[in-house]
């Protein structure tokens, strides 16, 4: 499933679910995701993993057009962290 149609294709028919009602499912699912992270907290989504808010640090980089150094701010990140049972189903392929 590489489009949001795909996955809501896809849920729909092991569901039994309309497509709309999935799609409305779907949607708040991500709205729901990115309120819990923006507040800093975690998200576990079962048999598939954890999405939490990392800390990146400051660092200094480079312009690569000038060759000047710069510095780059330090900042939250969204960070996914795969559960077991998803990484053995992925290394048993």
């Amino acid at each position: 499933m590489r489009t949001k149609k795909e996955l809501i294709d896809t849920l729909a028919e092991r569901t039994g679910q309309s497509k709309a009602a999935v799609e409305a499912l779907v949607d708040a699912l991500g709205e729901a995701t990115q309120a819990a992270l923006s507040k800093g907290e975690e998200v576990v989504l079962p048999g598939l993993g954890k999405l939490a808010v990392k800390a990146r640090a400051a660092k200094s980089g480079r312009n690569p057009k000038t060759g000047e150094t710069i510095t780059i701010a330090a900042r939250n990140v969204p960070a996914f962290s795969a559960a077991k049972v998803l990484k053995d189903a992925v290394a048993g392929q």
